[in-house]
């Protein structure tokens, strides 16, 4: 997208919150000025000041208004409860930043209860029968994304996953209007020494992922200790993936997921499903004897794969060397990304 001389670029900040996401819109900022583009996080609400205390150090300036002009541009995530918001620009260039796919959906869900009630009766009509249902609610939402009045206001697409490219591709877009800009772990994560003599017996499982076939597993399994990821602070977190020798994620992968990166940098062995970006080679660049589709027959195969992890560590930590390379380049690929997506006039 074309950068005049004047051009402001303002990434609307939805929530003033810290999570991965979150972050992202603050690093894209920072990257943008680095690379001497006038841009600004745009919060459109009423707290006075919407920048979290954890991403202070990126020192980045923040607006309430914006200059509905058309060599403006405005960035926005897939957030569909905010994009009600767009409505009120006729002028300025937008551009649709899809961090991910599976959330979008949950929104696009929950308010169109009143569009989708046919076929959700039918759904539950069936059920009651003990039928499967007919229809895919979630191909339904697809099928009319192109159409979606505040989808279509974008001039382009980015996307923070190769999930969210074949995705945007298979419903209809123009490639030609998609680009690739995913993001990079906080560089902090990046300078962080593991130890791998401290390592321990340990898996680690993010409970909020995918609980329901982890569960299965851990019934299947005596004498490993399973460590959740919850209820901890930052700090933590590293500790204890520091100490585990695998991570393991059965989650839907929404989007680019940071935690199975983040283990990766710190010394753990990861495994995972094969749901939304895990089953693409791009988003997780894993051999493929380390993803599993979260079936039932698979519970063996996985416990033996963790066992495998955890009694030849130090031979199978090496088959993560490639992907633990990319993360380290993830923030030099970032800035040539944007300079792809941006062109100076």
């Amino acid at each position: 997208m074309e950068i005049c001389k004047n051009t402001k670029v303002y990434i609307l900040l939805p929530t003033k919150d810290a999570t991965g996401g979150l972050e992202l819109l603050h690093q894209l900022v920072y990257n943008l000025i680095k690379i001497g583009i006038d841009a600004f996080l745009y919060y459109p609400y009423e707290d006075r000041n919407p920048i979290h205390e954890s991403y202070e150090k990126y020192n980045n300036p923040f607006c309430k208004k914006i200059k509905d002009s058309v060599e403006n541009i405005l960035i926005y995530p897939e957030v569909y409860g905010a994009l009600p918001i767009l409505n009120k620009y006729k002028n300025i260039r937008k551009i649709m930043w899809w961090l991910s796919v599976d959330n979008f959906y949950a929104f696009k869900l929950s308010s169109s209860r009143k569009n989708l009630f046919f076929y959700r009766l039918i759904n539950k009509l069936l059920k009651i029968f003990g039928i499967e249902p007919v229809f895919d609610l979630r191909i339904i939402v697809h099928r009319n994304l192109k159409i979606d009045n505040l989808v279509k206001q974008a001039n382009m697409h980015l996307v923070q996953s190769y999930y969210a490219m074949d995705y945007l591709i298979k419903a209809g877009f123009d490639p030609n209007c998609i680009k690739y800009l995913s993001d990079y772990l906080n560089e902090d994560f990046l300078n962080i020494e593991t130890n791998l003599s401290d390592k321990k017996n340990v898996v680690i499982f993010n409970p909020k992922k995918g609980i329901a076939f982890t569960q299965k597993i851990l019934k299947k399994v005596s004498g490993l200790k399973f460590i959740p990821i919850i209820n901890m602070k930052r700090e933590e977190v590293i500790k204890h993936l520091q100490e585990a020798k695998v991570y393991i994620d059965f989650g839907n992968h929404p989007g680019k997921d940071r935690i199975p990166r983040e283990a990766a940098i710190l010394g753990c062995c990861v495994i995972t499903g094969k749901r939304g970006s895990a089953a693409f080679f791009e988003d997780i660049p894993i051999f493929d004897e380390y993803k599993f589709k979260d079936e039932k027959e698979n519970i063996t195969k996985i416990i033996d794969k963790i066992n495998d992890c955890l009694e030849h560590f130090e031979y199978r930590y090496k088959d993560f060397d490639h992907y633990r390379e990319i993360i380290k380049q993830e923030p030099k690929k970032f800035l040539e990304d944007l300079k792809d997506v941006f062109n100076r006039r």
